[in-house]
């Protein structure tokens, strides 16, 4: 719907709405609250002029949540859990490397949070500073 009001496609927008969305709202309050604040986007003649309130809807950030929530009742729907396999292999490469830490001296790898996918990694450093493996 907000692709659809991104675009100036204000009929669409609302026939979306009232076919997908609004059965939706009335079962689950919590989505009817944010497709009012959706709806809302409709009162403002540019997608340019929205105030910080409803107007974060239209941001890339948002557009990337909204990807994001997507992807993972996709991957819910089909039985393949809601994060991708890289990020699963990831957090089993760090369970596996506190292990070896714990047995002998070996290299890290040096994982940090990231905003957008989860993770970052990063070889970590040798006790000399050279970080190439």
């Amino acid at each position: 719907m907000i692709e659809y009001i991104r675009h100036g496609r204000v009929s669409e927008a609302l026939r979306f709405a009232q076919d997908e969305l609004a059965p939706r709202g009335e079962e689950n309050p919590e989505f009817l609250a944010e497709l009012e604040r959706t709806m809302a986007l409709l009162a403002f003649d540019t997608v340019a002029s929205p105030p910080g309130v409803i107007g974060d809807l239209l941001s890339s950030a948002q557009r990337l949540k909204t990807a994001g929530e997507v992807n993972a009742a996709i991957l819910e729907s089909l039985s393949q859990g809601k994060e991708a396999k890289l990020v699963e292999l990831l957090k089993l490469l760090c369970w596996g490397d506190s292990l070896l830490g714990e047995k002998a001296e070996f290299p890290k790898v040096r994982v940090a949070p990231s905003e957008r996918h989860g993770l970052n990694v990063f070889p970590a450093q040798r006790a000399g500073g050279d970080a190439r493996g």
